[in-house]
């Protein structure tokens, strides 16, 4: 069975952290990162099949974010998660994912897999990323 990997973008880094060990031990390789160009650079080293982005990142929202990791990684799924709740970022949020992949912090993370196995279940394997490992 092909491993799950998934790029976590949060300004908290100890939320980033404690998401990254307790994927980890589900078995779900995750790489966190606490800034927006920490995360397009991790892309461009890396193939992942999901990013984990927060909503309100500074300098750039996680909407934002995705616009620019969908240039490098077309094939990335989304899931957006914020402490910042409203019915308009909500909508955004879940028409950007492109399905309702859009979770309240505090992340539940039996949810939050739930949602990352669901969404990487849906179209199949990604395309390898050349030189990638």
């Amino acid at each position: 069975m092909k491993s799950i990997r998934v790029l976590l973008a949060d300004d908290e880094e100890e939320l980033v952290t404690a998401l990254v060990e307790r994927l980890a031990l589900r078995g779900i390789e995750a790489d966190g990162v606490s800034t927006c160009e920490a995360a397009v650079a991790l892309l461009r080293e890396k193939r992942y099949d999901v990013a984990v982005l927060d909503v309100k990142l500074p300098r750039m929202s996680g909407f934002e974010l995705k616009k620019q990791m969908v240039r490098v990684a077309p094939h990335m799924k989304f899931i957006f998660i914020t402490g910042h709740g409203s019915y308009a970022s909500f909508q955004e949020g879940t028409a950007e994912a492109g399905r309702p992949y859009y979770l309240l912090k505090p992340v539940d993370i039996e949810l939050l897999v739930a949602k990352i196995r669901e969404i990487t279940a849906a179209d199949g394997p990604p395309p390898e990323k050349e030189g990638a490992p």
